[in-house]
């Protein structure tokens, strides 16, 4: 066996086409790209080769300011990568040890999807719980994923969506300006914690929002509450799933965010859709709201 390392953008595109299994949304190439294509990070794809065959892959970048490896295309946000269904491609111990051998500098990669090497190696720890939903556990009704939660849990919801039935609500969809919307309620709810206050960041969402477009993926909700803005998200929808990537919310309608979300519950059920993907991180409201849990894992190497 012996391992290379490529660092030329056209060689990487060929190895990730090659060996990157597209078994969702943050599989594909081009939507990675838009982020690369933002910040820039050196690429260090590293291959595993067997007589001429390749077996083992990491999707590296260098990422300057935190010093280390990350998982491409290294789109950091206070030290932490965003995009998900990471992986390391290794279907045994030694190759796995060969991948990391070859890595001259400290790796974190986040939010990797679980494979058979976990529990093989003391580097392999649990990370955030990604959450998704899953109609088809509810016979693809949302009436029957309604009735799912606890009385009290449904008092409480019915209590607090009611403020909205005194008012003229509606919806429309994909109306592709109302990105910036989502843009400014995203900044004006978390400030400089917004993902959207760094300019690379803001810029990877434009690429992406226009590559989705163009290949009819792009999904905008927008909620109007008496005609104006309360509530903007964007999702994917590749195949059969539908992967919620951003929103934003008006402050001054509270509550908004769990209409939205049910919105997304109910259209989801109706489409008669695989799953869900609302990414990791609870927020105080995915499990409340039945959504299931899957684990994520994360690899450090100083």
């Amino acid at each position: 066996m012996k391992t290379t390392i490529y660092e030329d953008p056209e060689e990487c595109r060929f190895i990730w086409k090659k060996m990157w299994p597209v078994k969702g949304f943050f599989d594909l190439w081009q939507v990675r790209s838009c982020f690369h294509d933002s910040y820039s990070r050196p690429l260090s794809f590293h291959v595993v080769e067997d007589n001429k065959k390749a077996i083992g892959f990491l999707a590296l970048c260098w990422n300057e300011e935190e010093k280390k490896y990350v998982q491409f295309p290294g789109e950091t946000w206070h030290g932490k990568t965003w995009l998900e269904q990471n992986r390391i491609i290794a279907g045994t111990p030694e190759i796995f040890e060969r991948l990391l051998d070859s890595v001259p500098g400290p790796l974190h990669l986040r939010y990797l999807n679980g494979n058979p090497l976990i529990g093989v190696s003391d580097l392999i720890k649990t990370d955030e719980m990604g959450y998704i939903f899953l109609p088809g556990q509810y016979d693809y009704s949302f009436e029957i994923y309604r009735q799912s939660f606890s009385g009290k849990f449904k008092k409480k919801l019915r209590a607090e969506l009611k403020k909205f039935e005194e008012r003229n609500v509606s919806f429309r969809f994909n109306q592709f300006e109302d990105i910036e919307y989502m843009f400014k309620m995203n900044r004006d709810c978390f400030g400089e914690n917004s993902f959207f206050s760094d300019s690379r960041f803001h810029s990877s969402f434009l690429n992406l929002s226009s590559f989705l477009d163009k290949l009819g993926m792009l999904r905008i909700t927008t909620v109007l509450i008496d005609g104006a803005v309360a509530a903007v998200d964007m999702g994917a929808l590749w195949k059969k799933s539908y992967t919620l990537l951003a929103g934003g919310v008006n402050r001054d309608y509270p509550g908004i965010a769990k209409l939205i979300n049910l919105h997304h519950m109910e259209w989801s059920c109706d489409q008669r859709l695989e799953l869900v993907d609302f990414l990791c991180g609870d927020f105080n409201w995915k499990e409340r709201f039945r959504l299931t849990p899957i684990p994520l894992y994360e690899l450090c190497l100083n």
